[in-house]
């Protein structure tokens, strides 16, 4: 499957934010057992419009042929190549096909330079874990708020061949 990333534009929004909102419904059923949830604005586009246009993001619409797959929030540092992966988000229709690990893939190949990747994933989305830990090869290297499941954060970090010596 040919994966195409196209920057992030106002016009996006839209057809993006369904896509966003099943997404994180899934999650939010599947480890929560309720209907919906997500971060702030994940539901109505203020979220994707907040951070997707935001001046210093790298925002991108992830595209199979002509279908809009999903979309992925990047925050990249030049002078530190500590960069951080805000946001990836696939169409139900795409996970659990190996569609996102390979979305992976093409950013860490698109930003090589890149010393040390951090993410962040919510203490209960153990599918999460397993996709940043097991299939990205990121670690957990601290948590936020962790009596606080709904809320709690894994943070994660990705040190590259190469250079985590020099970190």
């Amino acid at each position: 499957m040919e994966l195409t990333f196209t920057p992030m534009r106002p016009a996006d929004i839209t057809p993006l934010t369904p896509i966003m909102k099943r997404a994180f419904y899934e999650d939010t059923r599947l480890h929560l057992g309720r209907p919906a949830g997500g971060p702030t604005g994940y539901a109505d586009g203020s979220f994707l419009r907040q951070w997707g246009l935001h001046k210093e993001s790298a925002a991108f619409c992830i595209w199979h042929g002509g279908t809009l797959m999903g979309g992925v929030i990047l925050w990249l540092r030049d002078k530190t190549q500590h960069n951080t992966l805000g946001c990836i988000f696939l169409d139900l229709a795409f996970q659990n096909r190996g569609i996102g690990t390979r979305v992976w893939q093409c950013i860490e190949a698109s930003y090589p330079e890149t010393r040390v990747w951090e993410a962040e994933t919510p203490l209960y989305s153990r599918r999460n874990q397993h996709f940043y830990i097991d299939k990205c090869g990121f670690a957990a290297v601290a948590m936020r708020d962790p009596q606080d499941e709904e809320h709690g954060m894994f943070l994660l970090q990705k040190r590259m061949p190469g250079w985590a010596e020099e970190i």
